[in-house]
């Protein structure tokens, strides 16, 4: 060390230092520098150096008091964030000087800000330093960001981040990684690649980031992109490289490439193999998951609770349910059935797997249900037809002090759906409401749903115009719920709407062809025919299956099947179809080679396809054939009639004209029999004219069904045709007491893409005096040619004259005669009928199609007609 001394007024001398205190007197200051006392030489500045010294050691203490104080004020605020106090600490901060504070005290406050994820202590800590003007270009930086990321707020975060120009890869990451999370994907990527001109250097959770965004996005060619380059830098072994390389290969369905990433790791931990476990059965490959737990066994690697969920997943999937009892019993005895998480994914599995009494007793016995338990219990009721369990679970669920999430919702709902519980289902509705959960897409599209299957089209509607974004689920929900409330119409409205405000797709198609279907509406049916090829959806085995239905009842059996034919691999479905189009169209015969065939090709027919035979046989009169087929299915296939194969064999009989033995199997079935099945035998009775066996069976009908007007009415028409007028003016009196209302006849015919409707008796139509001079005419050459009016169908007690004006005004003669006066001759003529066509109406018909040499078909309730040259395809069997 030196020693200063003073030798004259403007210069200081500079002596080293006294070996001992005893060579001199000297003084030590806080800078480390020692000041000799003055001697008798210095004397003339005695008096000025003694009140420097005495100055310096004034500061020199005051400067020790105030950094002992700053240290105890950053060290109070560590410790009030190693408390948690985090109130304080900021308190603290914010009643500070700016000298009183280093980096150490701000970081442990901004560190805390995040952990409790306080935004807004945390913006006061940020204003704090910026007032302050303390340097963020460093770890105070890095830690503003990181707190303003764990606290949600992303924007600030990269106003901090484009500040510094520190090139830290963790502070890249945790950017890259919150844009990910958020899915702001492409602002991950730019940031990926701005990180890269800068030259600053990856490392292996950089990758991981990345991956995410390319995966999301669908961006496979840059995923391998990164995948080679990863190699070039070393990364090709590297585990959490090779998970997230898995992860990215995966999702995008490319399951060889995720596969070679996986075998290539050199050493694979346990997260590898869950990876890739999970990675399988989430892409609906689950005996390919348990192929690779199998895998894992044999290596010896040690499973956690990550592999045992996984597993249970794809047994879950697949139905494995004897690995999953297994991995159940391993789990107990490893007490990993503890966690609730377990818990949950075993429930689910032995529900999935139809085990529900095992799935009862897990859920019995846990100690702790979360919402997920309850959903996948209520959904285990509803997938094994239960609803009314599910909705009692549901209830106690509520009771429970449970609140349901959307997935629970979407489960109850289809309960409703599933039993018709309308009432129930309206009460889920208000409860969504009150929640605020008709914001979700997820749960209006399945209350549509289940408004749609219990019938309330209005309910569902309401539902659908109030949705402030739809989906393809929603329109697909609503056309197909139309449809099949026989609301066709609405469901072709509806689909035209789609068509300008959204792309439908196969299950569009799907639902959408049998509204056209239902109408007979050919020319829409071809024109959606035209999207169908254009698009490529006939390869949707749905969609083949409803165009071929279209045809067959659009009355264009020909092209159903030319449709059929060419359908790659046809399904139950496909076959059934076509046996039921033969059937309607009278061809019984084809219609069992057709059943015969789809035996032959491996198919095993069900209880719809044995309808479909026994409703052809039916109406073809092969009474024998039908026997056969109705001891087939009980004896060689197992399956147990229902009401709706006796249906088809009381129709069978009662047609045939065999009423007594109709009679005698309705009493001899072993299920009760519904008003279908009497009904059948009543129209039975109208055909052969059984007046008395007609009353009997009328009121068997009317005590199973006392408001279905269509049995009153054809008990009266019986009547009608035998002539009983009294008895037909007594039942009429009896309908209007009851207050019944008939459906009135109506018909109608589809021309350049417009229908045109017909109503029994009304001549309201543009070309009604044109229509009726042509029935006339046509009614007269008939006479002439030996042809008579079937007066019997009048239905009236009048004159002659007056039953064959009424006659004329039947609605199906109305549409026949519009279609001959608007279509080229060389058109067939296509006419529907809400009701059974009339047998006047029939003979005429066949006339018209001789005389004017136009084909005609008409579809009536039961079946078709094709009329050609005087001839009809159901030769006279109807």
């Amino acid at each position: 060390m030196l020693m200063l001394a003073t030798t004259s007024p403007n210069l200081l001398s500079v002596s080293p230092l006294p070996h001992n205190d005893n060579e001199a007197k000297s003084s030590r200051s806080s800078n480390g520098f020692f000041f000799s006392k003055p001697s008798s030489r210095t004397s003339l500045f005695s008096s000025n150096l003694d009140h420097s010294c005495a100055k310096f050691r004034v500061s020199a203490s005051v400067a020790i008091s105030t950094n002992s104080e700053v240290k105890d004020k950053n060290v109070k605020i560590s410790k009030y964030c190693e408390m948690g106090n985090l109130k304080n600490a900021v308190e603290l901060v914010c009643g500070s000087q700016k000298s009183e504070l280093d980096l150490e005290g701000y970081c442990s406050v901004l560190e805390l800000c995040a952990g409790l994820k306080s935004l807004q202590d945390g913006k006061r800590v940020h204003s704090v330093i910026c007032n302050n003007g303390a340097e963020v270009d460093g770890p105070l930086g890095a830690k503003l960001v990181f707190m303003f990321v764990k606290c949600g707020d992303l924007r600030e975060a990269r106003r901090v981040f484009d500040q510094l120009s520190n090139g830290k890869v963790f502070l890249w990451n945790l950017m890259i990684n919150e844009y990910a999370k958020v899915g702001n994907f492409r602002e991950g990527i730019l940031l990926f690649r701005k990180m890269q001109e800068l030259g600053i250097q990856e490392n292996s959770y950089t990758f991981s980031c990345i991956l995410k965004c390319f995966s999301s996005l669908g961006y496979v060619r840059e995923g391998e992109w990164v995948h080679g380059y990863l190699y070039k830098l070393g990364f090709g072994s590297d585990n959490t490289v090779g998970n997230s390389l898995m992860a990215f290969y995966f999702k995008n369905r490319r399951i060889e490439s995720a596969r070679k990433v996986f075998d290539e790791l050199s050493d694979r931990d346990v997260i590898s193999w869950n990876s890739m476990i999970s990675a399988y059965v989430s892409n609906g490959l689950a005996g390919k998951g348990v192929e690779i737990f199998r895998q894992m066994l044999s290596f010896g690697v040690d499973v956690d609770l990550a592999t045992v969920i996984n597993v249970l997943m794809a047994c879950s999937d697949g139905g494995n349910l004897s690995l999953g009892r297994a991995l159940h019993s391993y789990a107990i005895k490893t007490c990993l059935d503890m966690d609730i998480m377990f818990c949950n994914n075993v429930l689910d599995m032995y529900s999935k797997c139809g085990d529900l009494s095992s799935a009862t007793q897990v859920f019995g016995k846990m100690g702790q249900r979360s919402v997920v338990s309850w959903t996948s219990m209520i959904a285990g009721y509803v997938r094994e037809g239960l609803s009314d369990e599910a909705i009692e679970l549901f209830s106690e669920m509520e009771r429970n002090g449970v609140s349901p999430d959307v997935y629970t919702i979407t489960s109850i709902l289809h309960a409703c759906a599933c039993n018709g519980s309308l009432k129930k289902g309206r009460d889920i509705h208000k409860y969504i409401r009150e929640h605020g959960m008709d914001s979700s897409l997820f749960v209006c599209n399945t209350l549509m749903d289940m408004y749609a299957k219990c019938g309330s089209m209005e309910d569902a509607h309401s539902v659908f115009y109030n949705m402030p974004v739809k989906d393809i689920v929603s329109w697909n929900t609503m056309i197909g719920g139309y449809s099949k409330n026989c609301l066709p119409n609405e469901a072709l409205k509806l689909f035209s709407e789609m068509q300008r405000k959204s792309k439908p797709d196969g299950m569009t198609i799907a639902s959408v062809l049998p509204a056209c279907a239902s109408l007979a509406a050919l020319n829409r049916g071809q024109e959606i025919h035209g999207h169908i090829l254009r698009n490529g959806y006939f390869s949707d085995r749905y969609v083949a299956n409803a165009l071929v239905d279209m045809y067959v009842k659009c009355g264009v059996l020909v092209l159903a099947r030319l449709l059929f034919d060419i359908i790659p691999i046809k399904d139950l479905i496909s076959w059934t179809v076509i046996v039921a189009g033969y059937g309607m169209h009278g061809f019984g015969r084809e219609a069992i080679t057709a059943f015969n065939e789809m035996r032959k090709s491996g198919i095993k027919p069900d209880s719809i396809s044995f309808i479909s035979i026994l409703y052809a046989c039916s109406h073809s009169g092969l009474l024998d054939e039908a026997w056969r087929f109705f001891d087939s299915m009980r004896n060689e296939y197992s399956i147990v009639p229902k009401l709706e194969h006796y249906a088809c064999m009381v129709d069978l009989l009662a047609r045939t004209g065999n009423l007594t033995k109709a009679y005698k199997f309705i009493n001899k079935m072993p299920i009760e029999p519904d008003a279908t099945i009497w009904g059948s035998l009543l129209c039975g009775c109208r055909i052969h004219h059984d007046v008395k066996l007609a009353e009997k069976v009328a009121e068997r009908v009317f005590e199973l069904e006392p408001e279905n007007t269509g049995y009153y009415v054809l008990l009266a028409n019986i009547y009608a045709e035998a002539e009983k007028w009294e008895a037909v003016k007594t039942l009429r009196e009896r309908i209007g007491r009851q207050g019944l209302k008939k459906n009135p006849g109506c018909s109608w015919i589809e021309i350049k893409g417009k229908v045109q409707i017909f109503v029994a008796g009304n001549s309201s139509h543009p070309q009604a005096t044109k229509i009726e001079s042509l029935l006339k005419r046509l009614r007269l050459k008939m006479k002439e040619e030996g042809y008579s009016p079937k007066m019997q169908y009048a239905l009236i007690d009048a004159d002659e004259m007056e039953k064959e004006v009424a006659l004329c005004g039947h609605s199906e003669k109305l549409a026949i005669a519009f279609g001959i006066l608007n279509l080229p001759p060389e058109k067939t003529i296509r006419v529907t009928k809400n009701l059974r066509v009339c047998g006047d109406c029939h003979e005429m018909a066949k006339f018209i199609s001789k005389t004017s040499r136009r084909e005609i078909v008409l579809r009536d309730s039961n079946r078709f007609h094709h009329m050609k040259d005087g001839s009809c395809s159901c030769r006279g069997f109807w």
